[in-house]
């Protein structure tokens, strides 16, 4: 069996959860082959593991003229018939605006040249990541295949819901349209499945499977020095922070939770990893609030070198106000750390207050301040919640385990005319 994997962007540096997740699915018995719509930009290729990843797989854009003309009128001659049917499609399906409509033709010239490359190789299961431009590429493409070579050649779609961004904008990213014709859904969490279900109709739920992403618990795992990792009782608590600098991720909320901590006297250390729109203000508010002794902005950081960053912490801290199930939760929770992060979509699948660390209502710094201030002193505390943690990676949110359940959906996903 194989399937075409097919992602906005292949390989992307906050996605790595794809690429492991590429391998797991390979090492289960199903032979995935990769595709891009756009490549990967030079300077993001951060691992030895994501240029190997960008060298085997065959973006969309960037693609010759000449390669895409001839992909267009070998179509037009060999079935006349398909091209005309898909283009149909294309303009019935997305937003009913003009400009949503416009764009599915350049998806339909994406879907032509995609379609031509998978011929070549005798693929007829497309699945993307996300619900975004691949997945109305792999619609228009299984559309296609469908039209030309008849109900028993086998094409079928799937893709892997994540949200939250599509939950927040339904209608732009034809959402309930595309559950209901894809051949399967994967969702990350049971909170993802359920707000999928709120869209379509009960006759749909049954295509609408639950798999985990997943963490490398081998390479991120705990401090081989106990000590290292947890600190003292009187040692300033080192905290850090894995993220896209955008809104949602919350971040100003954690620079007013520190300010609140050290009017109490909690001495801390914090880094913030990543890099977005809110480099600037962030920025501004650290000298503003006077914490340029004890907040790091490190920027981005590549897969290569984050193990290590989550080793020399002692608490993890992820103040989001919207996710889907954050993978820099496994990771660090895999690495052995406590966590504090909120309460929202499906976190609490996950994380347990009290258990893993603390989870607490978004938006609010003095209860993330109160949850940092508790585990500051306490560093056996944060030791079992660590391990506790962990626990809960290695049993569920492993390649080992989320490999051959996401090959078992893909075997599972049908056929239909």
């Amino acid at each position: 069996m194989t399937v075409a994997y097919l992602t906005s962007q292949y390989p992307a540096l906050s996605h790595t959860f794809i690429e492991r997740e590429v391998r797991a699915v390979r090492a289960a018995g199903v032979d995935v082959a990769t595709f891009s719509v756009r490549p990967c930009p030079p300077g993001e290729l951060r691992s030895e593991a994501m240029r190997e990843d960008a060298a085997a797989t065959p973006a969309l854009h960037g693609t010759p003229p000449a390669e895409i003309a001839g992909a267009h009128a070998r179509l037009v001659r060999r079935a006349p018939g398909a091209f005309a049917s898909t283009l149909r499609r294309a303009l019935s399906s997305g937003p009913r605006t003009a400009k949503g409509r416009t764009w599915q033709l350049f998806y339909l010239g994406e879907a032509v040249l995609l379609h031509d490359r998978l011929r070549e190789r005798g693929i007829t299961h497309v699945h993307a990541h996300f619900a975004n431009v691949s997945t109305d590429v792999a619609r228009l493409v299984t559309h296609l295949g469908r039209a030309e070579d008849g109900p028993d050649a086998g094409w079928r779609w799937s893709f892997t819901m994540h949200g939250p961004t599509e939950f927040e904008a339904v209608e732009a990213h034809d959402l309930p349209a595309k559950v209901r014709d894809a051949d399967g859904v994967a969702c990350i969490s049971d909170f993802c499945r359920s707000q999928l279900m709120r869209f379509v109709e009960p006759e749909h739920w049954g295509k609408l499977d639950v798999v985990r992403m997943s963490v490398d618990a081998g390479r991120y795992r705990p401090s081989e020095s106990p000590s290292t990792a947890t600190g003292t009782a009187t040692d300033p608590v080192r905290l850090l922070y894995v993220g896209r600098l955008v809104p949602e991720k919350g971040a100003p909320i954690l620079l007013e939770a520190l300010r609140l901590l050290r009017e109490r006297g909690v001495h801390t250390r914090t880094r913030i990893v990543g890099a977005g729109g809110l480099d600037d203000l962030l920025s501004r508010t650290i000298q503003a609030s006077g914490l340029s002794d004890e907040v790091d902005l490190v920027g981005p950081v590549g897969q290569d070198d984050l193990p290590a960053l989550y080793r020399d912490s002692d608490v993890f801290v992820l103040p989001s106000f919207s996710e889907g199930l954050p993978v820099v939760l496994m990771e660090a929770m895999a690495t052995g750390l406590p966590v504090v992060t909120t309460q929202i979509a499906a976190v609490t699948e996950m994380v347990h207050d009290g258990e893993h660390g603390r989870v607490v209502p978004a938006g609010r710094a003095d209860l993330l301040a109160d949850a940092l201030a508790g585990l500051a002193p306490d560093p056996e505390r944060r030791r079992r919640m660590g391990a506790a943690g962990r626990e809960v990676i290695t049993r569920g949110f492993v390649p080992e385990v989320t490999g051959p359940a996401m090959a078992d959906v893909l075997r599972r996903v049908p056929a239909r005319p």
